[in-house]
């Protein structure tokens, strides 16, 4: 592990960047994903996603248990909210919806991280295009629509209060 760090300590920052993942070393607990391996694993899920398969989720980087991971939605989901984790998430292809806010009338408890319903009743409505950036709030429901083939989200959940 050592002899790793060292080197790449001493690489050139273009080669840093062209890597695919690079892990934790001693000295730099950072983990860097490059936009290539992005694209691998993105086009790696959606081989593997089979017809009809509506949600796929993989990790693309974690620290513990802290986790980005690669969210492909080709139908929409349920209408949730994370009581104890705000959700943090990046488009990154494709396009939808978002419809925040508002309440959810009838909770049904998936586990301690998931709440689940059928609508949003007075939530607000949000297109969602590459590039846009989200932070719902731990508490607050939420929903996403695809618009066109699907959306590409890069997903973090962060413990409330961070």
């Amino acid at each position: 592990m050592k002899i790793v760090a060292r080197l790449l300590a001493l690489a050139p920052a273009c080669l840093i960047s062209a890597a695919p993942v690079l892990a934790q070393t001693m000295t730099d607990p950072a983990v860097v994903a490059s936009g290539p391996a992005v694209q691998a694993q993105l086009r790696a899920m959606l081989a593997e996603m089979k017809p009809g398969q509506g949600f796929a989720w993989k990790p693309l980087v974690r620290d513990g248990a802290n986790i980005a991971a690669i969210e492909i939605w080709k139908k929409p989901g349920k209408p949730a909210v994370h009581p104890d984790q705000a959700e943090y998430a990046i488009v990154l292809e494709g396009a939808g919806t978002l419809v925040s806010g508002g309440t959810m009338p009838d909770q049904e408890v998936r586990n301690p991280t998931l709440v689940e319903g059928s609508r949003i009743e007075g939530g607000t409505t949000r297109a969602l295009a590459p590039g846009d950036v989200i932070l719902v709030p731990a508490g607050v429901p939420h929903w996403f629509g695809i618009t066109g083939e699907r959306l590409v989200l890069l997903g973090i959940k962060l413990p409330k209060g961070r």
